[in-house]
């Protein structure tokens, strides 16, 4: 019997929280994904869940869910798409309906074509072989890093002469953040530059505690970089972001700004610190983090398919 598919609703968030759960148990081991997340992703301010959301059940069990959003304003839609391993089908009469959302989405911004964009395990529960088949491709590899913390070793560090490291206290320092996400992410992979109300929908500014956000300055460059952490994850602390200006790099700003937020997570009692990066970042980062003792906890590929 073919699945049903319905949009869905914020209330659906704790049956899509146990469905991602249950594909992170698959595919990494155990339950990483908290219910807050989930109700963040259905309240995104590019999504119209009655037309980018999409629930599949067979049988009255949830087992397959996708989201569409559109950032761009033109051509790029990225989507979530995840599928119980052995309910295929139903996963695929998702990814076809976004498919087709994804296309008429692109056409309404004026463009062509759609170039869609997902992030998947490296080991997903969805058929990579039917995927490929569809015409997706993976073309870029993430790294989802940890590091274990210990209150006695993880200390704030000692800060040379004529740099300072601030949290992130006042709105003008918010927008000094954003100013300085938008100015050092400007060249990475999948970026799309955000208004500054944008990037706080991005970041769920409702629920950031803005104390576990800081900013780097020094004498001679002014604000040079931020690093912007959550604590809000059950698995371990997160690091969401660090940054830093292209001419400010290279000075040690990043790995102050690291060892000061894993300082702070280890004060609050956390044993694990995590955060992302792109494997084929061309900034040091990868390199900056494993100097930093965080070693691999599993992979994703971004999936592209160009579609008119």
């Amino acid at each position: 019997m073919p699945a049903t598919l319905r949009p869905a609703t914020l209330a659906d968030a704790p049956a899509i929280t146990d469905l991602l759960n249950a594909v992170d148990l698959i595919e990494i081991g155990r339950a990483e994904t908290d219910l807050h997340t989930v109700e963040a992703d259905l309240k995104h301010p590019e999504s119209d869940l009655e037309r980018d959301s999409w629930l599949a059940f067979e049988d009255e069990r949830l087992v397959a869910y996708g989201l569409l959003w559109d950032e761009s304003g033109g051509e790029r839609v990225d989507i979530d798409h995840y599928v119980l391993p052995e309910h295929q089908q139903a996963g695929f009469d998702v990814l076809a309906a976004m498919e087709a959302r994804a296309l008429d989405k692109a056409r309404d911004n004026g463009a062509r074509r759609a170039v869609v964009h997902l992030h998947l395990n490296v080991r997903p529960t969805t058929d990579q072989e039917r995927l490929r088949d569809r015409g997706w491709q993976a073309v870029r590899r993430y790294h989802v890093l940890h590091r274990p913390l210990d209150t006695a070793a993880d200390q704030p560090p000692a800060l040379p002469e004529g740099v300072r490291i601030r949290p992130c206290a006042t709105e003008a320092d918010r927008e000094l953040v954003h100013r300085l996400y938008q100015e050092s992410f400007a060249e990475h992979f999948d970026f799309q530059p955000r208004a500054y109300a944008s990037w706080l929908s991005d970041v769920g500014a409702d629920t950031v505690d803005w104390s576990l956000v800081w900013i780097a300055t020094t004498d001679e460059l002014g604000d040079a970089g931020f690093l912007l952490a959550r604590n809000d994850r059950e698995a371990m602390g997160w690091i969401r972001s660090v940054g830093v200006l292209a001419d400010a790099r290279g000075k040690g700003l990043g790995g102050l700004l690291l060892r000061h937020a894993f300082a702070a997570f280890a004060a609050l009692g956390r044993d694990t610190v995590g955060l992302g990066v792109d494997t084929s970042n061309a900034t040091g980062a990868p390199e900056l983090y494993r100097r930093h003792g965080m070693t691999v906890h599993y992979a994703v590929d971004t999936w592209e398919a160009e579609l008119s």
